[in-house]
């Protein structure tokens, strides 16, 4: 009986002992780093469960887990370490430093790698670099800094946009710019102005450039085709600065300076020279028998006035300057985490004034970036960020005559800004004085902009994780204008006004599968699938009137005389679906990567709505070879290569469809008219493109840089195609048409002192692009339809708008008339500017030829930045040289010119640029004489600052300050003598409101001298 009761109880303390083994105990240590510091946020997790911990900021940490199970403890730039729970209740941890982890990672998309294992063309630009521009948005600081990359202001006046190019001209219609990603979320961007003729707002300069961690530019196939149809033109990805486990850091960051404009431009015409052009005029036309005889007449009528008034000179230039157009930027953010969670949040203020009187832009920004572990495997992050923006805008896209900018170049000497006792001198005519007009009429850009990215990431086992992404671009735009009744354009209306309310909403879901493969430390797979659907919508308000019955009045519910009112909503969405998927073998020895992505977008007809866009790529890492495993020589040497299609669908919408148009009025009743032929066939563009590369770095990273050749082919090109007037429309959008790029791009960085107490390196990029048209549509009898301006052409075999007109041939010398090559080339001249023949010119406006250079020297605590950029190899057309450049009679009596054309013919014999002057208006005849050469240098940034000592810091508490002056756009070289304007021009039409490549009297970038201080405690 009690043998039979002793086996009764075997299997009872069988199960009390299993029952105790599995018992969950308290385990804890302190994790160290390889130095025996301790390390804080290291990840502690109890292996195949989801139970897991952080190290405190004193490296310790403390757990309950089960006797006989595993901790794995991991951490950034550490190999990764497994221990075993057994009895003992303490286990402490000295973590190995791990050489391929501390790599530095690139963001290079929808995810992110090791610099050895990118395969394409990437550029990362970090907040270093971009602090060096004060500008409001920060794309401006990218000129210089990227091989490849060109930037095109469309104005300097504060807040407008900038125009990037990346690599050259992709499309000849369907948009050039890049595509813009902020955190990993596709968002929109560009100009958000409602009206053409006033100076544009950037949506991008309602970021502060102080929330910036890094941008990153994407130039090749392998890393844009990822981003399907939108990638076609380059993709700039922006990362903001995110918290990090450990106390929290407070920055101060603050800078005050002055602006003035970055060249003096065309000097007007003073009284005098007026006085002595205009008589020369009257006597080469025979109104007088002498010149003398003409200003006498002249100092008895037009210029009896200012003659005895003792002949003051108005120097309208002079006038509307701003001779302390400030900037200011100030910023204070905070950052930290603890065991579980990470945050940053800053507040930011921006305030510049414009270099002529009216126009500023002010702005106000708010950050809060946070992440938290709500469970040890599933991980929230929010990214928020909000900014008001308010620019005081004008016209300066065309010759409006009541912008302070073209005050100089329309307004007489003759008339003075200001009368005796101060007050404005109301001058009557067609051009009102801009001085009274800019303190007395409103014109308004606002824009409240909210960015929200939303994302969960669920790490459902150690090599397989879920994500998802709700992202919010939220755009509140109000534009308003009012003319007050009393001067200038409102007074014949008794004071007008205009308001416009236009709300963008973009929303951006994203879900995803990281998935990590690991066969053996030899062969390593990584692979993401994605779902991205975005939705973006536009809702318009806008109205005008006039007849204000009193002064201070001016918004709309209080015109006499309602103008017009407007509404409309438009929307179009896209679709995608992707695959990614890297192979690294033999520890990153070789690489390869593969993209494919299926696109939809509502631009299409529903049978060519979707689009199958790939890349492939990969690397040979030389240098992990065995036979440079112990070089002296070399440290890095990488062969990369890749191949991909992108597309383009940025066209407007509605294209593909035959619509009806209802804003007709007919005899006071809407009517129904036929408004868009439509095209169900239309589709996407596409471009091809290779590129091939080497990286390399030499004698211990002391020289280090890369080389790469691209070739890109766009197709399919999304044309507006003339068609015959028997179909009641002019154009039809086709897919017809090819153009290439190709180009070498080269990167160098030199770091030739590096010593405790010296550091001095010296980089730059220069890169090269060739533009040509290889295909254009054929009319019905087969004949090429090249597209014609008076300035430019398109042509299979030429670039893409190459300059295309009469060549000058001088002043003849013994006649002053100018003259022109009757074949365009050379040889036998005329006078009768119709009979010179077209040619092309053999440039357009985009530059062939860029490059950057990058000083940067320390001396212990003292410091020199410096950053120049050089663009040739185009050609820039004056664009107002009719009515302000030639020896006719609109610059001497309609308006005012420059001093440029004192260089004119007067008798026989004379060498002279301008031909003999007349009172004649002679017609529009553009031609070769104001076509410039582009090359120019500048010194875009310099910056002289001290850090003080950690001594210093240490006394009083703080982790650093730094002193700084800081100069933007100091120096400014032309090449051609004969090019006044700033060199800068824009090369995109803005909507058709500016021709592109043309300079304008839009506002030239600044010259900027600022002081600052950043402060970390």
């Amino acid at each position: 009986m009690k043998q039979k009761f002793r086996w009764m109880l075997l299997p009872l303390l069988v199960l009390s002992i299993s029952f105790s083994y599995a018992q969950e105990k308290t385990v804890s240590g302190t994790v160290t780093d390889q130095s025996n510091l301790p390390l804080p946020g290291v990840s502690v997790v109890e292996v195949g469960t989801t139970n897991g911990t952080q190290t405190d900021f004193d490296g310790n940490y403390s757990i309950s887990v089960e006797q006989g199970g595993q901790l794995r403890f991991s951490y950034i730039g550490q190999k990764t370490v497994t221990r075993s729970v057994g009895a003992g209740s303490v286990i402490n941890v000295e973590m190995e430093e791990d050489a391929q982890a501390l790599e530095e990672v690139v963001v290079t998309g929808y995810t992110s790698q090791r610099r050895s294992d990118i395969t394409g063309s990437i550029v990362e630009v970090d907040s270093d670099k971009l602090s060096q521009i004060i500008a409001p948005s920060v794309d401006q600081a990218l000129q210089g800094n990227v091989s490849g990359l060109t930037v095109s202001a469309t104005s300097g006046t504060p807040g407008s946009t900038a125009n990037i190019r990346i690599r050259g001209i992709s499309s000849i219609t369907a948009g050039n710019e890049p595509l813009y990603v902020i955190d990993g979320v596709p968002v929109s961007n560009g100009n958000v102005g409602a009206s053409g003729a006033y100076s544009s707002l950037s949506s991008l300069a309602g970021l502060d450039n102080n929330n910036i961690k890094s941008i990153t530019v994407l130039k090749d196939a392998s890393a844009t085709a990822q981003y399907g149809a939108r990638g076609s033109n380059g993709v700039i990805l922006i990362t903001t600065k995110r918290g990090r486990v450990g106390e929290t850091v407070f920055e101060v960051n603050s800078s005050y300076g002055f602006q003035r404009d970055a060249i003096t431009g065309p000097v007007p015409l003073t009284a005098a020279n007026r006085l002595e052009l205009t008589a020369e005029a009257y006597f080469n036309d025979g109104l007088a028998a002498t010149k003398q005889e003409a200003i006498n007449d002249l100092l008895a009528s037009d210029f009896a006035d200012w003659d005895a008034a003792g002949r003051p000179e108005a120097r309208w230039d002079e006038a509307v300057r701003n001779d302390a157009a400030s900037v200011q930027q100030h910023s204070i953010s905070a950052s930290g985490g603890g065991e579980d969670h990470t945050f940053f949040a800053s507040l930011g203020y921006m305030n510049q004034e414009g270099t002529v009187v009216g126009p500023s832009f002010e702005r106000i920004s708010g950050a809060v970036n946070f992440s938290k572990d709500l469970t040890s495997n599933l991980t929230f992050s929010s990214n928020n960020s909000a900014s008001h923006s308010l620019q005081n805008a004008f016209l300066e896209t065309s010759a409006y005559f009541e912008s302070p900018r073209s005050a100089k170049f329309f307004l007489s000497p003759l008339n003075l800004p200001y009368n005796a006792d101060g007050s404005y001198n109301l001058f009557g005519g067609s051009l009102p004085n801009p001085l009274y007009l800019m303190d007395n009429n409103i014109y308004e850009n606002r824009l409240t902009r909210i960015l929200s990215n939303n994302s969960l990431n669920w790490q459902l086992t150690d090599n397989l994780s879920y994500g998802t992404v709700f992202n919010v671009d939220y755009q509140g735009y109000n534009y308003r204008n009012y003319s007050n009744r009393n001067y200038g354009y409102g007074e014949p209306t008794s004071g007008d006004a205009e308001q416009f309310d236009r709300t963008n909403v973009f929303y951006v879901f994203q879900n995803f599968f990281d998935y990590k493969l690991e066969l053996s430390d030899n062969h390593i797979f990584d692979f993401k699938v994605l779902q991205e659907y975005q939705s973006n919508r536009r809702y318009f308000l806008g109205g005008s009137g006039q007849n204000f019955a009193d002064d201070g009045l001016y918004n709309l519910d209080n015109v006499g005389t309602p103008n017009s009112v407007s509404s409309s909503f438009t929307d179009f969405y896209i679709a995608s679906y992707m695959g990614l998927a890297k192979y690294s073998a033999f520890d990153g020895k070789y690489v390869l990567d593969l993209s494919y992505r299926r696109e939809g977008n509502s631009r299409f007809s529903q049978t060519n709505r979707w689009g199958n866009f790939w890349s492939v790529g990969a690397a040979w890492n030389i240098f992990k070879e065995d036979f440079l495993a112990n070089s002296n020589v070399v440290n890095n040497l990488k062969l990369r290569g890749s191949y991909g299609v992108t597309g383009n669908a940025n066209i407007d919408l509605n294209l593909y469809q035959s619509l009806f148009g209802f804003d007709a009025d007919y005899g006071g009743e809407g009517a129904q008219f036929v408004d868009t032929f439509g095209n169900q066939d239309l589709s996407w563009e596409t471009s091809n493109t290779l590129d091939v590369g080497v990286d390399f770095a030499l004698f211990n990273n002391v020289v280090s840089g890369s080389v790469a050749y691209f070739s890109r082919t766009s197709k399919d090109l999304l044309l507006n195609v003339p068609l015959s007037q028997t179909t009641g429309f002019a154009s039809q959008y086709q897919n017809i048409g090819e153009l290439t790029n190709k180009g070498v791009e080269v990167d160098l960085n030199f770091n030739i002192v590096d010593t405790e107490d010296v550091q001095f390196s010296l980089g730059g990029n220069f890169a090269t692009v060739e533009n040509e048209v290889t295909e254009l549509p054929l009319d019905p009898n087969g004949v090429e339809r090249t597209i014609t301006t008076t300035t430019t052409r398109i042509e299979t075999g030429h670039p893409v708008r190459e300059w295309y007109m009469p060549t000058w041939a001088g002043v003849n010398p013994e006649t002053g008339a100018e003259e022109w090559y009757v074949n365009g080339v050379d040889g036998e001249t005329t006078a009768n500017f119709n009979d010179a023949e077209a040619v092309f010119q053999g440039s357009n406006a985009v530059p062939t030829f860029t490059a950057g250079l990058n000083f940067n020297f320390k001396y212990k605590n003292f410091f020199i930045n410096a950053n120049g950029y050089y663009a040739g190899g185009h050609k820039i057309y004056e664009g107002w040289h009719l009515y302000l450049n030639q020896s006719n009679a609109y610059p001497i009596l309609a308006y005012n010119g420059y001093t440029s054309l004192l260089d004119r013919w007067q008798q026989p014999g004379d060498i002279a640029r301008n031909g003999a002057f007349t009172t004649g208006a002679t017609p529009w005849q553009r031609n070769s004489k104001y076509l410039y050469d582009g090359d120019f240098i500048r010194l875009r940034a310099l910056t002289v600052g001290f850090d003080l000592p950690r001594s210093a810091t240490d006394r009083i508490g703080i982790n650093s300050m730094r002193f700084f002056v800081r100069g933007n756009n100091l120096l400014t070289w032309v090449k051609d003598d004969n090019l006044l304007f700033d060199p800068e021009v824009d090369v995109d039409s803005q909507g058709g409101d500016v021709t592109p490549g043309e300079t304008g009297l839009e506002t030239p970038p600044a010259r900027t001298i600022a002081v600052g201080v950043n402060l970390s405690f």
